[in-house]
């Protein structure tokens, strides 16, 4: 019995035992089941992890053989890597603010220069030196294909990577140079208090920059150079220092250098201009262009030649407005011609000849080759205009003759004109300036110059005048009219010429024969006019014994009435008359008073009272002496009239009047 149960317990025991094991193979069978794909995903990787884990398979032979290849490949590669670790240490600093401490950043910036000279001498060697020892394992078989396929990539992928060795460090940092080289050119550049009259002004300096600047602008173009980014910086410095030029000159009012042709009104407001411009251009390039150049030169003159800072330069000029100055020049060249325009063109070849020597310094290199065109081409255009006008004046003081002489007998505005116009020539401000014009005038046209080629010309100027003067005088109806012409402008010919250059180059000889003829037709002016009223108050016949005195008092009407028609008549017909020169009129009239009035003042004493006592005295004592010679002594006021005008003959044989006013045409000259 106790067998038995000994029996069933062991059952029981193996039949548990039994289930526990099928429930652990049940449990086992589901979790192969879940490892089956993992095991199938590492069988297919093994080969790979093998290859990684032991990619070179070789035996130990021929590991001995490649390992010094190895070596020599790996060592470059190495000193590669530890400079590549060195430029990214450099980051932090070349990221900051340069301004900080400028010497230090740029030592840092030399050291990453240094560094990256040293990448581009060893990357390419190093790389090749393992693309070598690579194509040495895959030719011999010492590694597993595809661990040579992945270190080719890996190698192509380097040689043909577009960035650069430093991540683009270097361009970051230079970039960051650029901002504070505008920085320290900025702070130290503001435009100049200009003077209100630029005529003696002193000389000044164009914002000068204070040596320690100098020195860390030269410190920064130094680095910028090195880098090949120099022209980034010329271009900051144009547009900095140029802007200030501009700004400085602004205060000058130079809107009249964009005027055209058409919108200058008249003479007068060319000379004013023209007299702006001599003294702004003189002033910008003696004093602001002069200094700027200096401030170029000291800057640039350690990155390179000289050249470098010259073009800078020019580029300044130009964009300041050099090249404006000589475009105003050549638009008053293309105005009407005019007499006053000569003495304008003269008046811009004389600022430009005195600054040859500055223009030829400043200007003259090769950067300044459109300034030295249009230097050339107005220097032509100046000459070729004022010959052109000169060699035409007389042709047109010719042309004047057929015109009709002044109507009230005054010296011709055309007289005046020309006078003054020739003295203005010849004298010691324009005849230099003249000679010197035709001087080079006559070599282009391979022509010699006489010396006395600008006075003969001259000479005939006046001739033609004496020309037109004797012409004129003989075209007046009223022979009267034509001895107060003569006298009037013989007058005018001794009185203003003696003394002055034309007056010495026509000679004493010949305004003495002019003082001459004014005294001549004074004299016979006063005989047949004024001379021949006193004998109408003739004493003939006039007894005042009782018998006779009614028969005188007849005589007496009869004589003052003839004076008084004659008095009226004359005095009304040259009360329009006028008589130029003060000192002549006072002179005549004074003449004609003594002429007159004393004769008319006696008559009236003796005879005036036979007919005071008449009913109808008025109409025949109808001046007293002094109300005669007060009308006598207002006689020949110059009165606003019609005035000649020169004109120049055009290209198309048409007259054009130039001048509406020659009296302010004259008055210009003088």
């Amino acid at each position: 019995m106790e067998g038995g149960e000994r029996g069933i317990s062991s059952l029981v025991a193996a039949r548990r035992s039994l289930q526990a094991s099928l429930e652990k193979s049940r449990t086992l069978g589901v979790a192969l089941a879940r490892a089956g794909p993992r095991l199938d995903e590492i069988l297919q990787r093994l080969p790979s992890l093998e290859a990684a884990v032991r990619p070179i398979r070789a035996d130990r032979d021929a590991l001995a053989a490649v390992g010094g290849h190895i070596d020599r490949a790996v060592g470059p590669a190495a000193a590669v890597l530890k400079v590549f670790d060195a430029v990214h240490g450099l980051e932090r600093s070349l990221l900051s603010d340069p301004r900080a401490d400028l010497s230090g950043y740029l030592s840092v910036l030399k050291r990453l220069e240094e560094a990256l000279r040293f990448l581009s001498d060893n990357c390419s060697l190093a790389v090749q030196w393992l693309d070598d020892i690579v194509e040495y394992l895959d030719d011999h078989a010492l590694a597993d294909s595809r661990f040579i396929e992945a270190l080719k990539t890996s190698l192509a992928s380097l040689k043909l990577s577009p960035s650069p060795l430093d991540g683009g460090l270097l361009a970051a940092a230079l970039d960051k140079l650029e901002s504070e080289f505008r920085r320290l050119l900025a702070e130290h550049t503001v435009p100049l208090p200009m003077p209100s009259d630029t005529v003696d002004a002193p000389t000044i300096a164009p914002s000068p920059i204070p040596v320690p600047v100098i020195n860390k602008l030269r410190a920064i173009l130094l680095r910028i150079t090195a880098n090949s980014r120099l022209d980034r910086c010329i271009s900051i410095y144009v547009d900095v220092r140029g802007s200030n030029i501009r700004a400085s000159l602004g205060s000058l009012d130079l809107e009249y250098l964009e005027i055209t042709p058409a919108e200058f009104n008249d003479v007068q407001s060319i000379e004013g201009y023209v007299d702006k411009w001599s003294r702004h251009l003189e002033f910008a390039v003696k004093h602001l262009f002069e200094a700027e150049l200096k401030v170029c030169i000291e800057v640039f003159e350690r990155c390179g030649p000289r050249d470098v800072a010259l073009s800078c330069f020019a580029e300044i000029a130009a964009q300041a407005g050099i090249l404006a100055f000589l475009r105003f020049g050549k638009t008053v060249t293309e105005t009407r011609k005019d007499p006053i325009k000569l003495l304008k063109l003269l008046d811009i070849f004389a600022t430009l000849n005195r600054l040859r020597l500055d223009f030829n310094r400043l200007f003259g290199g090769k950067a300044c080759v459109e300034i030295q065109n249009q230097t050339r081409d107005l220097i032509k255009r100046l000459i070729d205009g004022a010959c052109e006008i000169f060699w035409e004046l007389l042709h047109q003081v010719e042309l004047q003759r057929q015109m009709p002489p002044p109507s009230q007998g005054s010296v011709p505005r055309l007289a005046s004109f020309v006078t003054d116009y020739c003295n203005k020539l010849l004298s010691e401000e324009y005849q230099p300036v003249l000679t010197q014009v035709l001087i080079i005038h006559r070599s282009w046209k391979r022509e010699k110059f006489r010396e006395r080629l600008l006075t003969d010309a001259i000479l005939d100027i006046f001739k033609a005048l004496e020309t037109n003067f004797e012409t004129w005088s003989k075209s007046y109806g009223d022979t009267i009219l034509s001895y107060l012409f003569a006298m009037n402008t013989h007058w005018h010919f001794y009185k203003n010429l003696k003394g002055t250059k034309l007056g010495k180059l026509i000679g004493e000889a010949k305004l003495k024969e002019h003082e001459q003829y004014k005294d001549y037709y004074a004299a016979i002016f006063l005989r047949e006019s004024w001379g021949k009223l006193p004998s109408l108050l003739s004493r003939e016949g006039l007894i005042l014994f009782s018998g006779g005195r009614g028969k005188a008092r007849d005589l007496v009407k009869q004589r003052l009435k003839a004076f008084n028609a004659s008095f009226d008549e004359m005095y009304q017909k040259q009360s329009n008359w006028v008589i130029s020169d003060k000192e002549l009129r006072e002179k005549i009239c004074q003449w004609i008073v003594q002429t007159i009035v004393p004769t008319y003042r006696s008559y009236m004493q003796n005879y005036g009272p036979l007919v005071e006592q008449d009913a109808s005295a008025s109409k025949y004592a109808k001046y007293t002496a002094q109300s005669l010679e007060k009308m006598l002594g207002s006689l020949f006021q110059h009165k606003p009239g019609r005035t000649m005008s020169l004109n120049i003959r055009h290209s198309n044989g048409k007259l054009n009047s130039v001048m509406t006013n020659l009296s302010r045409s004259a008055s210009t000259v003088s």
